[in-house]
């Protein structure tokens, strides 16, 4: 039988509590904080394929693949459409140049949520390495246009993919 907490929801409560916090901390680029209040969200609250996502993404961005290559998987077998356990799959099967593989991963991520700017712009990098240049550049030109509506800092990065892209293109 489930305790009174666990009926009343008092776990996801907390585990909401720390997962402010911890995407507080993320935000703030202390990512060993972030990582140390994920690890309490997850053990308040398993189940929750977003929290595996979250702490996948934190661990990729610490550049520890292996663990974020497993959140990302736990997150995407606990729930099939997470967008964002899909979109790490693909950044690390990219990072370790398995590119057909990151980009079916990206893809997924793509039809989950087609407004994602990081996705658009890690596709467009994955088909160039794929020497699919045509449609990256078409992807890469999507992004772009977001980036300036959003005025996204990485607005220099993908002006240069467009240059580069577009010569490759003719």
């Amino acid at each position: 039988m489930p305790s009174i907490t666990q009926r009343l929801g008092l776990p996801r409560y907390e585990a909401d509590l720390r997962y402010k916090e911890a995407l507080a901390a993320y935000l703030k680029k202390d990512l060993d904080a972030a990582i140390t209040k994920m690890n309490e969200v997850l053990n308040l609250l398993p189940t929750h394929s977003e929290y595996w996502a979250a702490r996948g993404l934190m661990y990729l961005e610490d550049g520890v693949n292996d663990a974020a290559k497993a959140d990302f998987e736990r997150a995407v077998k606990a729930f099939k459409l997470e967008m964002l356990g899909h979109y790490g799959l693909g950044a690390v099967a990219f990072r370790e140049e398995r590119y057909a593989e990151a980009l079916t991963h990206l893809e997924e991520a793509q039809r989950l949520d087609p407004s994602r700017i990081e996705t658009l712009y890690q596709m467009a990098l994955t088909l160039d390495k794929l020497d699919r240049s045509a449609e990256a550049l078409d992807l890469m030109t999507r992004a772009h246009d977001l980036m300036e509506s959003a005025t996204d800092k990485r607005k220099p990065d993908a002006v240069r993919w467009l240059t580069h892209l577009r010569r490759r293109v003719k």
